[in-house]
């Protein structure tokens, strides 16, 4: 991915009629040039404290965000500065540097769209034509992945029902084999009990019979 950057310097007829922003925004440049990008931001936020429609600072000290790898706060200071300039050839700049921000947060479409806007403005920006190229790309995987791992939760999805109703399945089938152990008996088995058991019957009412009868002979010959 390509970079690019672009440091907005205030022209003044001199330090000493300068205003106190612009001598600010100088010392936040030499600060940024020198690998100092949190005390440039510092410098840049103290500009824009003393003169808050100084956009100067808001595009510099999205710079300085960028490079310190703030790129959430970075885009709200290309977005300050793009809304508030007509300038197109600064205007175009933003534009990329918002694309690259967007891109750095794997917002892919908002930096397609920065990256189209910068080129409205400068069609032969090689650089943001580049980085526009990298970044369909990088949605393109994005999007495969996306759908690959929707694929592979519907497939997960599938295999935990059918697990699930393997688990019941299973389980009716236990219930059954359980029912299955339970003893058996054949028809000719349960007629030979039903048989013993009318034949019980049967010497019992036998058995009560002669009680009976035995009974009645005592009494009679008692009555004799």
């Amino acid at each position: 991915m390509k970079h690019f950057f672009c440091i907005l310097f205030c022209l003044s007829a001199g330090t000493f009629f300068a205003q106190k922003e612009k001598r600010t925004l100088r010392e936040g440049n030499k600060s940024y040039f020198g690998g100092k990008y949190e005390e440039a931001a510092e410098y840049y936020n103290e500009a824009l404290k003393e003169k808050s429609n100084y956009y100067k600072s808001n595009f510099n000290l999205g710079d300085a965000y960028y490079k310190q790898g703030k790129y959430t706060e970075a885009i709200g200071q290309y977005d300050t500065y793009i809304k508030n300039n007509s300038n197109k050839d600064t205007l175009s700049k933003a534009f990329h540097n918002l694309g690259n921000s967007y891109l750095k947060t794997k917002s892919y479409n908002e930096a397609i769209t920065a990256y189209k806007n910068a080129l409205k403005l400068n069609p032969k920006d090689e650089d943001t034509r580049y980085n526009l190229a990298y970044t369909l790309k990088k949605l393109q995987e994005q999007q495969k992945q996306q759908q690959k791992n929707k694929d592979d939760k519907d497939k997960q999805d599938k295999k935990d029902k059918q697990d699930q109703k393997k688990n019941v399945d299973n389980k009716k089938d236990d219930k059954g084999k359980k029912q299955e152990q339970q003893p058996q008996m054949s028809k000719e088995e349960a007629q030979r009990m039903l048989d013993a058991l009318k034949n019980n019957e049967q010497k019992l009412q036998l058995k009560k019979k002669n009680k009976d009868e035995n009974a009645q002979r005592r009494n009679t010959d008692k009555d004799w």
